[in-house]
């Protein structure tokens, strides 16, 4: 499970990025986080994986504290970020490997994880190159690869589909299906509400730094009062004007 408790984060005691943030993420679950630009979503995730300190309040990750067990709380989720651009002058075989390293994956494992997803993002030919020789979708699969390397329990993504073309973009939605089902937890952030009506079995939506809105489609349109799609309801729930 994935806990917020009365989370807040401001930038230069001024902006208040993320107030008093207060959620809980379920095992086995599709938990899209959504929200305009500016709203909190990528301040939240970064707060999340330990990119960012947490100014008030407690994120728990699997009864694991991300300020007070850093290292214990890494070990068990696998982030992708909103940008794919790094260790671009490692070959893709040798970011998997580096990867595989750190969290201490078995060569066994390791072979078996990087040859399957290879294979299903077709790049299999490409892990011999240098990253920065990739194309923006290429190396959106070669973080998500390495980031289901360890096989974690929770699968972090921020906006995963960006630059995929839509057999991958169809590949990784089967991939978070089946990690959910598994009893894993999923937490992405996307601006594609179709994707997220489709796919999420939960959503939480953010704007000006507070949660709008947690639960299920169905719970939102009894909320409204409305047979509304995700999209309409979201803008309804963003609209200041």
């Amino acid at each position: 499970m994935i806990e917020f408790q009365n989370v807040t984060k401001s930038y230069s005691h001024q902006k208040i990025a993320v107030d008093n943030l207060s959620m809980r993420i379920h095992n086995g679950e599709i938990f899209g986080f959504l929200g305009p630009n500016g709203a909190g979503k990528s301040t939240t995730i970064k707060m999340m994986t330990g990119i960012l300190p947490v100014d008030k309040g407690e994120i728990i990750l699997n009864g694991m504290n991300i300020a007070k067990e850093p290292l214990q709380a890494k070990k068990i989720f696998g982030y992708v970020p909103d940008s794919p651009n790094m260790f671009l002058r490692l070959k893709g075989i040798e970011y998997l490997h580096f990867i595989g390293d750190i969290y201490e994956v078995p060569a066994k494992v390791r072979e078996e994880v990087i040859t399957k997803l290879a294979d299903d993002f077709e790049i299999t030919h490409a892990l011999q190159d240098q990253i920065q020789t990739y194309s923006h979708g290429m190396r959106q699969k070669i973080i998500i690869i390495g980031a289901l390397l360890h096989q974690p329990d929770i699968w972090i993504l921020d906006e995963p589909l960006t630059g995929l073309d839509p057999k991958s973009a169809h590949k990784v939605k089967e991939i978070m299906r089946e990690y959910a089902d598994s009893g894993k937890i999923v937490f992405f952030s996307t601006h594609v509400l179709e994707v997220a009506e489709k796919i999420c079995d939960r959503v939480g939506i953010i704007d000006s730094g507070q949660i709008q809105f947690c639960g299920n489609i169905d719970e939102m349109r009894q909320h409204f009062a409305t047979d509304s799609t995700l999209e309409q309801m979201f803008l309804e729930i963003t609209d200041h004007e």
